[in-house]
């Protein structure tokens, strides 16, 4: 058994932004960030296009930012709440900067601000198309700097531990020698980033699994809105791929034009805005051509862009594109919707509390109502690096340390029958991946959904079956965390019955 004042499962930009205020503050107690790759992967790393944030009121102003999200959100954010996230986030993103986080100037010194769909002005700053990646580096090498953080890199969290609805601690796998360990600790703050992994199409990494939330959703947390899956327009189009890259909205900001194999520009079709409309309905109006058509994907024209200003703008999609012999100054690029962020999660209240004392939820695994029915480009990483600084101003105040009464908890024993060992899940897994790209994408119905979920009911029990046979393991429990999202995100799809921002249901 371990305690720590501090329990973190995730290490990204919400955990870790955390991580080290509240280790700077409390420069005696312990923070222990759970991580169950290397410490630098997470869906933080790959996000491409930026942070939205309100920096020059002159040319922009909060009130236009929070409007955006308001529309984008479709009637479904908490007002209270995108006003709070607005108006907070500069503070926010200049610590970060203060952290040593670079982000692009132009020649008068200015930020060099982008637009995305969605946004009735340049304001998203950016680190070329890889924001993501510089933000990384500079939360990780400052959290470094703290002596009181302790990383554990390739540990995995399997269970909440809870007293009279009181989060303890968790349950953790040590994946490098398969060791379960019980971690107690005062104040537990999930932030595992998205559920993309469901999906045979995603933009997310391999690590995106919804641990976090299937772990919440197991101790009975409250988990919303998880029928607003927001599916990103432009992933590059290629069956071999794995996981799909992501094509960046910046792109089409940038003035790129969607056609159809034909070369008709069809999204003036649908939307005034063309391809600036928000994501719902350009991922919308995709799957449509695509069902009319019966191609496997549309196209992505940047032929009559300025090459070198785009090679500078997006140097890792021009040399990615190239690698598959793509060359953008002449050829269109084939481009799918694919899952790209989810605007549900676990229900916290504006300082990351969940319905379960002492447990705090911050990121993609959250659900604050910022996004409302569909999240407005770029306000990801502003939600994250908001909301963990005011769950750190709530426990800076509010922080109680106490490990009494938990000594009759014992790790568990690893003893399973090796008879029956799997040591391979992946038909499963691709199993459940076909069936929620197939049947609970952009356009859904009830007829199957409701078999969708009686699919999934056996599976569930399927993996009780395993898990009771099988050694406890990284993959066996992903599977059963990916099959616990998937229940929740087809029951909570049966239940809407009116459309809203990107969930749309004939």
């Amino acid at each position: 058994m371990k305690q720590t004042d501090y329990l973190i499962f995730g290490s990204g930009v919400a955990g870790l932004t955390f991580a080290i205020k509240i280790a700077t503050h409390f420069p005696n107690k312990n923070v222990t960030i759970i991580t169950k790759s290397n410490e630098e992967e997470s869906n933080t790393k790959y996000a491409q296009g930026g942070i939205a944030v309100v920096l020059n009121q002159i040319e922009d102003n909060f009130q236009k930012h929070i409007n955006d999200t308001l529309i984008c959100g479709d009637g479904l954010c908490k007002k209270e709440v995108v006003e709070m996230v607005v108006k907070e986030g500069p503070k926010c993103v200049q610590e970060l900067i203060g952290w040593g986080a670079q982000f692009d100037k132009n020649e008068t010194g200015s930020f060099d601000l982008g637009k995305e769909g969605g946004h009735s002005n340049h304001r998203v700053i950016h680190h070329k198309d890889q924001t993501g990646f510089e933000i990384e580096r500079a939360i990780l090498k400052q959290a470094h700097l703290q002596k009181n953080i302790t990383i554990l890199d390739f540990h995995f969290g399997l269970e909440l531990i809870l007293e009279n609805n009181k989060c303890i601690g968790a349950t953790v796998l040590n994946e490098k020698n398969n060791e379960i360990s019980t971690v107690f600790a005062n104040q537990t703050l999930l932030a595992t980033g998205g559920i993309g992994q469901i999906y045979g199409h995603t933009t997310n990494p391999e690590v995106a699994t919804g641990d976090g939330i299937a772990m919440a959703i197991r101790a009975k947390a409250n988990v919303k809105d998880m029928e607003f899956i927001q599916f990103h327009p432009t992933a590059l189009y290629n069956p071999e791929l794995k996981s799909t890259f992501l094509i960046s909205e910046a792109v089409r900001g940038f003035g790129a034009i969607l056609r159809d194999k034909n070369g008709k520009r069809f999204m003036l079709d649908y939307d005034e805005r063309g391809e600036l409309a928000s994501r719902d309905i350009v991922s919308q109006s995709i799957e449509k051509e695509l069902k009319n058509s019966g191609e496997d994907c549309i196209y992505l024209d940047c032929t009559h862009l300025e090459i070198n200003a785009f090679k500078k703008h997006f140097p890792m999609i021009y040399e990615r594109c190239k690698d598959f012999n793509i060359f953008i100054e002449k050829d269109w690029i084939p481009v799918i919707p694919a899952q790209h962020y989810l605007c549900g999660g676990i229900e916290v209240d504006t300082y990351g509390k969940t319905s379960i004392e002492n447990l705090f939820a911050c990121g993609e695994c959250s659900y604050t109502g910022l996004h409302g029915a569909n999240r407005l480009a770029s306000n990801s990483l502003l939600e994250a690096l908001v909301y963990s600084d005011r769950i750190f101003e709530y426990l800076k105040i509010n922080s109680k340390f106490s490990f009494e009464n938990k000594l009759h908890y014992n790790d568990i024993n690893q003893e399973k029958n090796q008879f029956d060992v799997v040591d391979d899940y992946s038909e499963i897994r691709t199993k459940l991946q076909s069936l929620m790209q197939q049947n609970v994408g952009i356009v859904r119905n009830n007829n199957d959904l409701n078999e969708t979920l009686k699919k999934l009911l056996i599976l569930q029990n399927d993996m009780k079956i395993l898990e009771s046979k099988n050694h406890i393991s990284k993959e066996l429990y992903e599977l059963k965390n990916m099959i616990d999202v998937s229940i929740l995100i087809v029951n909570q799809s049966i239940l809407r019955t009116e459309n809203f921002g990107n969930f749309y249901k004939v």
